[in-house]
Order: C-alpha cells, then sequence, then structure tokens
C-alpha cells in the first residue's frame, strides 16, 4: 500500500547580526510567513521569539536585533 505524503514545511534560512555585535547563521523561519506586502519583515518577529524561547531556558536576557538577512545573499 502506498503511503500518503507528509506535509513538508518550507523554512528559510536568514543570518542574524546582533547589537552586540555577534552574528548567528542559517536561523530558521517558516516560509508561509514571508512574503506579500511586508516581505521578510515577520521573519524578525518570529526569530526574537525564537530568541525569547532560548533566553528563558538559558536564563540570559535576549539581545536585540541590529539586522538579518537571508542566507546565501
Amino acid at each position: 500500500m502506498a503511503r500518503k505524503p507528509t506535509a513538508r514545511s518550507e523554512f528559510v534560512m536568514f543570518d542574524v547580526v546582533y547589537e552586540d555585535g555577534s552574528q548567528r547563521s542559517n536561523r530558521k523561519v517558516d516560509a508561509s510567513l514571508l512574503g506579500g506586502l511586508d516581505g521578510d519583515e515577520p521573519a524578525k518577529a518570529a526569530i526574537e521569539e525564537q530568541d525569547r524561547a532560548i533566553s528563558e531556558k538559558s536564563g540570559m536576557p535576549p539581545l536585540e536585533i541590529k539586522s538579518l538577512k537571508r542566507s546565501g545573499k
């Protein structure tokens, strides 16, 4: 019997530079959040949410994002 295809999530990777000068590469953002009139602006909110979750687990305050761009551009 053939298997049903599973839903595939498409991601866009971003390089993030923080206010303290540190950089994180290849941060995943769901592609369905991007596009439209806002372009890549929703990616910043998604990455900030990821950073908040990470900071809660680590006990360190989240860093402010200075800039972000798609990886490989």
